[in-house]
């Protein structure tokens, strides 16, 4: 049994800081274990020009400890009316890597997302020629039954668009269906996918355990064990298509426990202990340097980190809050219960 594994830096590639007062509280955590981390747009109002996305760039580098090498990533949040020259003034930062698309109404902070996917042809078409990569929250917006909006997506969407434009590099984010690992493992090169540590630990049961569990809600939703089982294989695998991204997604405690509660699961405070787990569950924790240093940086085109962390088998418990805003404190995964790996606080070089 592996009761130390000494991994490469691993790097998030999909993730929520919000700003202000709560970015300044969530940061920190993140900066603790990964190196970069690909920050999502939907601020309001959300972050659709390369000045917008420097901007934030940059107050996230002033909400960092005074010690922190952490690296954000930008992107942009696509829209019906975005350019393809704005994708052009985009691509000449490098601080900027990729391009969200929300489908209109799908999530948090979405209502400005697309709603047709043929009004954004000509940038998608720009981020083809250009190698900017989509990345895509995927799920339709109907009255599709809700545990199955991914696959319809992918059906109705995703699949139609790939083929498409058989240049376009697309991610699939926070995957939570057989579907979705099919996809992306029987597509063209260029596709890959994230992969939540909820979606890897917990499957739908996990929001009615002893009454409803408004801090187990995230969308996607968590789906049947079938479909877990699906993911964690994938994921566990040590394909290069699939690789980390925690989809961190802080809300105050008062924005989830009320009658139409917010979606996100806050796993920042934990990211790669989560990650391990899952990995150990199913013998693979060989793999979780490909999943969690390797294969995201490969995709991006970005070098690979040469710092390590470790992490050692010491059960810990987890707070029942953190600090977030002022009054309304954060509820983050698993909190008051025990998590068996933890990250020493030193980095390696």
């Amino acid at each position: 049994m592996t009761d130390r594994l000494v991994i490469t830096r691993p790097d998030d590639w999909h993730l929520h800081l919000r700003d202000t007062e709560a970015l300044a509280a969530v940061v920190p955590f993140t900066a603790r274990q990964f190196r970069r981390a690909v920050v999502m747009p939907n601020l309001r109002p959300p972050v659709t020009t390369a000045v917008q996305a420097l901007a934030y760039r940059q107050r996230i580098l002033d909400a960092l400890p005074a010690e922190s090498d952490f690296d954000p990533l930008m992107t942009l949040y696509l829209t019906d009316k975005m350019t393809p020259q704005v994708i052009s003034e985009a691509a000449k930062s490098r601080h900027i890597v990729a391009v969200k698309l929300y489908p209109a109404g799908a999530t948090t902070n979405s209502d400005s997302g697309v709603t047709d996917i043929d009004n954004a042809l000509p940038t998608l078409e720009r981020m083809a020629e250009l190698g900017m990569p989509l990345l895509v929250h995927g799920e339709v917006t109907d009255n599709t039954d809700v545990f199955e909006r991914e696959q319809c997506f992918i059906d109705q969407i995703l699949e139609p668009l790939s083929r498409r434009l058989p240049e376009l590099k697309i991610v699939l984010e926070h995957i939570t269906t057989a579907d979705a690992v099919a996809f992306v493992n029987s597509g063209r090169p260029g596709l890959a996918a994230t992969v939540t540590p909820q979606h890897l630990l917990m499957n739908r049961n996990a929001l009615f355990t002893g009454g409803m569990r408004p801090h187990h809600y995230c969308l996607p939703v968590l789906k049947h064990e079938s479909h877990r089982e699906a993911v964690l294989k994938a994921a566990t695998s040590g394909s290069e298509r699939f690789f980390l991204g925690t989809d961190s997604a802080p809300h105050a405690r008062s924005a989830k426990e009320n009658p139409c509660g917010c979606a996100g699961i806050f796993s920042a405070h934990a990211g790669i202990e989560l990650y391990a787990e899952a990995f150990e569950q199913v013998g693979k924790l060989k793999h979780l340097q490909k999943f969690a240093s390797e294969a995201g940086p490969d995709f991006y085109g970005l070098p690979r980190n040469t710092d390590t962390i470790t992490l050692i088998r010491e059960p810990w418990q987890v707070p029942g809050n953190y600090p977030y805003l002022v009054n309304d404190p954060i509820v983050p995964l698993r909190a008051g219960e025990t998590i068996n790996w933890r990250m020493e606080n030193t980095l390696n070089d």
